[in-house]
C-alpha cells in the first residue's frame, strides 16, 4: 500500500529533530478534546508541569486533571497564558484561538505545535513509539503519513522483520569515502554503513555536515578543512593522521566530498597508507562535476548537442602552473565543467574566448549544489567572470560551459 504524501501545505519544510527535555518546565496545552487526549500522555510521561487551558474537556482528559497528572484551567485561553513557558501545543478548533496562541508564542519565543496548520507552527510533534528502551519519532509534516511510517517501523522491530543493526567492529585500517556533492541522502549505502562503523571519522569540510550529527559519541571527528585561500590542514598532517589512528587499532572512515579519486587527492591518501603498510578501502562517491549540473537542471551530456563532457580543475589559472591545455580544450565542442575555479573563471573565459570559444556560450554557475542553499546563476563565456563577482559566489560552486545550460531551460 503506499503511503500518504506530505501535506502540501508543509512541503519544503525541514524540521530540525531534537529531544525535549521536559521534566519540572512548565508546558502549555490549549484546547481539552481528542487531539489533546492522544498527546497530552506522552507529554505526562516527560514528566512536564502541563497547565491545560479549556472550557471543557473529554472525560479522559479531565480523568488526568483528577490524577493530579496536569492542572487544567477550566475557561478560554487568554494573552498572557504563556509565560514562563517551555513549550506550547495548541489543539482547539477555533482557527482564531490557535493563531492568537501561535502569535503569543512566536513574541516570547516559546516553540508552539499546532494541530490545525503545521506550516504556521514553530514546532512539530512526531509520530512516536516504543521499543526496547528506543523510542521511534517520524516527522513528515503530514499526521497520517507520519503514523503510518511509525507504525511500520515499530512493528518491524518488534516482529523482527527489521532488524536494528548494531555496532560492529571493524578492523584497523582506513576507507576512503566519497560522500557525494553535500545532500546527505546521496552517499553511497556502503559509504553509510562504513560511516556507521568508524572509530575516528577525519571530514573535509565540503563532505555532508548532517552526517556526522548521525555518528555515535565515542567516534573522534577531526576537521581536515581545506577552506580556498584560508586556513587548512596540510596533506601531509592528513596523511599522517590516517596512519597513525589506523596504526593504533582503530577503523578511520576518511569522508571526502563528491568522489576521493576526482580532484579529492584520494590517491594521494592511498599511496600513502599502503606505503605505511595500513590497509585500505576505497568507497567511490557521486562526483559534483556531473550531480551538481544535474541537481540544477543541466544535463552534462544531450543528444543531438555534445558527444562528450571535460571536467577540468580550474584552482589553478592559464598561464599559473596549470596543467591544462586550454588551446584543446577552447577547439572541443562538447560541455565543459570546471570545478574550484571561482577565482581563476574570468581568466579562464578569456583564454578560451582567445583560443575561439564563442564569446556567447552559455554558462551556468551552480553554488553549494544539492544543499538546501543551493543556487544557480546563468552567464556567457563573455560575462561569466564578472557575473561571478557581482553576484558574490563563492566555493564551493561547479561551473557548467556548453549548450547543455539551456536544454532544461534556465
Amino acid at each position: 500500500m503506499t503511503a500518504p504524501t506530505p501535506h502540501p501545505s508543509t512541503r519544503g519544510l525541514t524540521p530540525y529533530p531534537v529531544g525535549l527535555l521536559l521534566t519540572g518546565r512548565r508546558v502549555v496545552v490549549v484546547g481539552g478534546g481528542q487531539v489533546a487526549q492522544r498527546r497530552l500522555p506522552a507529554l505526562i510521561a516527560a514528566g512536564a508541569d502541563i497547565h491545560l487551558i479549556s472550557p471543557a474537556t473529554t472525560p479522559a482528559v479531565s480523568a488526568m486533571a483528577d490524577a493530579g497528572e496536569l492542572t487544567w484551567h477550566q475557561r478560554p485561553y487568554a494573552d498572557g497564558d504563556l509565560a514562563d513557558t517551555w513549550y506550547a501545543l495548541v489543539a482547539t478548533d477555533d482557527p482564531a484561538v490557535n493563531t492568537a496562541v501561535s502569535a503569543e508564542a512566536d513574541r516570547l519565543r516559546v516553540f508552539c505545535s499546532r494541530s490545525d496548520d503545521a506550516s504556521a507552527a514553530t514546532a512539530w510533534t512526531p509520530a512516536s513509539g516504543h521499543d526496547s528502551g528506543a523510542t521511534v519519532a517520524v516527522l513528515t509534516g503530514d499526521p497520517r503519513h507520519s503514523a503510518a511510517l511509525r507504525d511500520s517501523i515499530v512493528a518491524g522491530l518488534r516482529d523482527g522483520s527489521l532488524a536494528a543493526r548494531q555496532y560492529r567492529a571493524r578492523d584497523a585500517g582506513v576507507a576512503l569515502v566519497g560522500g557525494g556533492p553535500g545532500d546527505p541522502d546521496l552517499i553511497t549505502v556502503r559509504g553509510r554503513r562504513l560511516l556507521a562503523d568508524a572509530d575516528v571519522v577525519v571530514a573535509d569540510r565540503l563532505a555532508p555536515r548532517e552526517l556526522l550529527a548521525e555518528l555515535p559519541p565515542h567516534v573522534e571527528v577531526i576537521d581536515a578543512s581545506k577552506i580556498p585561500y584560508g586556513r587548512y590542514m596540510a596533506q601531509e598532517a592528513i596523511n599522517n593522521t590516517l596512519i597513525e589512528h589506523a596504526k593504533a587499532g582503530k577503523f578511520v572512515v576518511r569522508l571526502k566530498g563528491g568522489d576521493p579519486y576526482v580532484f579529492g587527492r584520494g590517491g594521494e591518501e592511498l599511496l600513502a597508507c599502503v606505503e605505511a603498510g595500513v590497509p585500505v578501502t576505497v568507497v567511490p562517491g557521486i562526483s559534483s562535476s556531473i550531480s551538481v549540473p544535474a541537481a540544477a537542471g543541466v544535463p552534462v551530456t544531450h543528444r543531438g548537442l555534445t558527444h562528450e563532457f571535460t571536467v577540468i580543475s580550474g584552482h589553478v589559472g592559464p598561464g599559473d602552473r596549470s596543467l591544462t591545455n586550454w588551446a584543446a580544450v577552447a577547439g572541443m565542442t562538447g560541455t565543459l565543467v570546471l570545478l574550484m575555479a571561482v577565482d581563476k573563471i574570468g581568466a579562464i573565459a578569456a583564454e578560451l574566448i582567445a583560443h575561439g570559444r564563442a564569446a556567447d556560450t552559455p554558462v551556468a554557475v551552480v553554488q553549494e549544489g544539492t544543499t538546501a542553499t543551493q543556487r544557480r546563476v546563468d552567464a556567457t563565456l563573455a560575462t561569466v567572470g564578472e557575473t561571478v563577482a557581482a553576484e558574490g559566489i563563492k566555493p564551493p560552486a561547479v561551473i557548467v560551459i556548453g549548450e547543455v545550460v539551456h536544454v532544461l531551460g534556465s
